[in-house]
């Protein structure tokens, strides 16, 4: 039996995973998912990494899996409890001495986006969260989503520099989302290359594949 330790996303809460804990489950895994702290904007990277590391407490034999903005906590959480297996869903992925609110024009990002929406009709960076985030998830199942937004990431986490000197000594694994309206596709091919030296395994979903494709995410996640 594993551990999935879950984190969640920027603006999110641990019920986004809570279909795919549902499917781990059932495989007769173990799942946190902790809400991270919100509505604090003191709170560093440093204390979203203590929370989960608060979390897990005494469990073993752990997979951590960040989501989105969660890429900059998995790591720091993968280093500090000697994790088997760290898994990016869909998420960012620092630099050394990296500050979140520096990532996006570091990476190219903003022009990434602007090439897709050239390509998508303007779906890619949409303002409306149904045609950039839930386009692929149940109308129900998105407004419950939206409804649990919270105020997360603080401003001192966008600023803080990103604690590691060097990516953890973990084996990693990256899920890209080949329909990703939020992050294009074709930009996290060239950053996974770039800063993890790996090839990402694609899941036909959206930004939200934990809402859209529980069964899917958790086999590739079984699979690591």
């Amino acid at each position: 039996m594993s551990t999935y330790v879950l984190i969640h996303g920027g603006g999110d809460v641990g019920w986004y995973w809570h279909l795919v804990e549902a499917e781990l489950r059932t495989r007769g895994h173990d799942t946190v998912a902790p809400d991270l702290p919100a509505d604090d904007d003191s709170a560093t990277l440093t204390d979203y990494a203590d929370a989960v590391v608060d979390a897990v407490g005494g469990r073993k034999d752990l997979t951590v899996v960040g989501h989105s903005f969660g890429g900059f906590t998995a790591p720091l959480v993968a280093d500090r409890l000697k994790a088997d297996v760290l898994v990016l869903v869909a998420a960012m992925i620092p630099a050394p001495g990296e500050a979140p609110r520096d990532w996006w024009s570091n990476t190219g990002y903003h022009e990434a986006v602007r090439e897709q929406a050239a390509r998508d009709a303007g779906a890619t960076g949409n303002e409306d969260p149904h045609i950039s985030f839930y386009h692929d998830v149940p109308r129900e199942l998105a407004e419950q989503a939206i409804s649990k937004e919270r105020a997360h990431p603080s401003t001192a986490s966008m600023n803080s520099p990103w604690p590691l000197k060097a990516w953890p000594d973990v084996p990693t694994k990256f899920v890209l989302c080949a329909q990703d309206r939020f992050f294009p596709p074709a930009f996290f091919r060239r950053l996974v290359a770039d800063r993890l030296d790996i090839l990402p395994d694609e899941i036909a979903a959206g930004h939200c594949v934990a809402l859209s494709r529980p069964k899917e995410l958790a086999d590739l996640l079984t699979r690591y």
